[in-house]
């Protein structure tokens, strides 16, 4: 039988089309368990196998359902992955925004059902197609997952949270990253999971070892890659201290406060004179670059004369009209980076003379920034490094970070996760971080008000890290490297453009009717 005959049916074929056709509601249960169980494949708690089984079953689930019975079972399955794995938006909007618990699970669920909408769109084509077919299901069935996570990266500003290939960063299918990014492995992921599934239903035919080769193809490529070196060293290795003062969120912008926090600020700085670069975390200092421009003169003077680079997360005012987040060098670094990419509600307000005022949650402190400029400049210090940086959020976006990390020599990140409480969203977000260190092979150093603070060499691996809700600074060793990965040079067009060809090529002949 060939990749596209449909003349055989097997009983396990028979049995999943019988259940799809006879159990509409509870292929949606499954469907909503596929897509809940899926965030046990992400940190913390990383058991990748679950990826696989997840988008596997969603897969055979799929089988023989049309366009809006496509779209529902997907829409079942976002509702199940966003409703746990993003489950720390509740935290966020109720703990810090200091919304009340029915309007926060209320928001919540409006934010978890428009992902897991724009999640489910693409399925709409794939419902178009025989997804019966052995080609639709291992080529149509990735393709369609790479456009999706792509499409949910830049639409509507963007939440490329919780992309399945963040499951397997840890086997050798993360030999792929510096080649395709996280894209790549999303559908590698997905065609090892349909593939798992032609392997079930299509046992002891072609389609099966059609299966057997897109596995072979995928682990074994990703187990050569991660042979290979794609950047290389430059210059000597660096002393680096990354502090974590882990200031309360909502005592850390009273007024009151600023004197301690200043004073803590040089006391560490002082005790740090022999490191080549110290950082502190996304607003570090909470207050606007000219109402401390003294004690910013004066660290920069003593970081000067001990060859220190001091670099700082602090807001930054033009004018007193435009307000940027931002990140500072002092010392014996120079320049500064604006945020590009801000978060919704907790930087500025959509739609803000409507909603301004109407709840706390629309009046978070420093929620009025604007957006920074492309192509930034980025920071550098004494000896000619250059560093990318990205603040907070912005290390979710692979192009950005791949855009400002083209000639920088160390990745940096800032952030202040204590909007996510205790919630399993700062684990995501160094996982994350841990991406885009091998996306772009450098060493990448995390600075956070509350964890996790961490060293990630140019392999995605933590070297040191410190855990959460403990004030320490984290001492280690970063190499600056030179050289651009494959993904850095070509992006995420390659593999989308790829992506849309499969479709195109592969699913024009098989559109049927609704």
């Amino acid at each position: 039988m060939s990749l596209t005959s449909t003349k055989k049916i097997t009983p396990t074929k028979r049995k999943i089309a019988a259940h799809t056709r006879k159990k509409p509601f509870g292929n949606h249960l499954l469907a909503l368990f596929c897509g809940a169980v899926l965030t046990l494949s992400f940190a913390p708690f990383s058991i990748w196998i679950i990826a696989v089984a997840s988008v596997g079953i969603f897969s055979l689930v799929l089988m023989d359902a049309g366009r809006a019975h496509s779209f529902a079972l997907a829409f079942s399955f976002g509702i199940g992955l966003f409703g746990t794995g993003a489950s720390w938006v509740y935290v966020s909007i109720h703990d810090y925004g200091q919304a009340p618990m029915v309007l926060a699970a209320g928001l919540t669920a409006v934010f978890v059902a428009g992902i897991a909408l724009v999640f489910a769109l693409p399925f709409i084509f794939y419902g178009m197609l025989n997804n019966r077919l052995p080609t639709t299901r291992l080529l149509v069935f990735p393709a369609l997952w790479i456009l999706g996570e792509w499409f949910r990266t830049w639409f509507l500003t963007g939440f490329p949270w919780l992309l399945l290939g963040y499951a397997p960063l840890e086997t050798p299918l993360a030999g792929w990253a510096p080649v395709t990014g996280v894209y790549g492995l999303s559908g590698a992921v997905a065609a090892t999971g349909a593939a798992a599934g032609i392997l079930l239903t299509e046992r002891f035919s072609n389609a099966a070892i059609g299966g057997l080769v897109i596995l072979a193809g995928v682990w074994g490529g990703g187990l050569y890659l991660q042979q290979t070196s794609w950047t290389q060293a430059t210059g000597d290795t660096l002393s680096v201290a990354l502090v974590q003062p882990n200031h309360p969120l909502l005592e850390k912008w009273n007024p009151d406060a600023i004197p301690a926090i200043l004073d803590n600020f040089a006391a560490t700085n002082a005790r740090l004179g022999d490191k080549d670069i110290v950082v502190w975390p996304e607003a570090a200092i909470p207050r606007l670059r000219h109402a401390v421009q003294p004690f910013l003169k004066q660290q920069d003077k003593l970081a000067a004369a001990s060859n220190t680079a001091l670099i700082l997360g602090i807001p930054i005012a033009d004018y007193e009209t435009d307000y940027y987040n931002g990140v500072i060098g002092l010392g014996m670094a120079t320049g500064e980076y604006r945020k590009q990419r801000l978060v919704p509600f907790g930087e500025y307000v959509p739609l803000e003379q409507l909603l301004r005022g109407a709840i706390a949650f629309f009046d978070l402190p420093m929620s009025a920034f604007k957006a920074g400029p492309k192509n930034q400049t980025p920071i550098h210090i004494g000896n000619g490094i250059q560093i990318a940086t990205a603040i907070c959020y912005e290390i979710v976006y692979p192009g950005l970070v791949a855009e400002n990390a083209r000639t920088a020599n160390i990745l940096l990140t800032v952030s202040n996760d204590t909007w996510f409480g205790r919630s399993i969203g700062p684990h995501q977000h160094l996982q994350m971080a841990q991406m885009r260190a091998l996306e772009n092979s450098k060493p990448l150093i995390r600075a956070t008000n509350d964890g996790f603070t961490a060293v990630i060499n140019r392999k995605g691996k933590i070297d040191k890290s410190i855990s959460r809700f403990e004030s320490g600074i984290l001492e280690g060793w970063v190499t600056p490297r030179t050289g651009e990965t494959p993904y850095v040079r070509g992006g995420s067009w390659w593999i989308v453009v790829l992506s849309f060809l499969t479709i195109i090529i592969v699913g024009s002949r098989q559109i049927r009717s609704p």
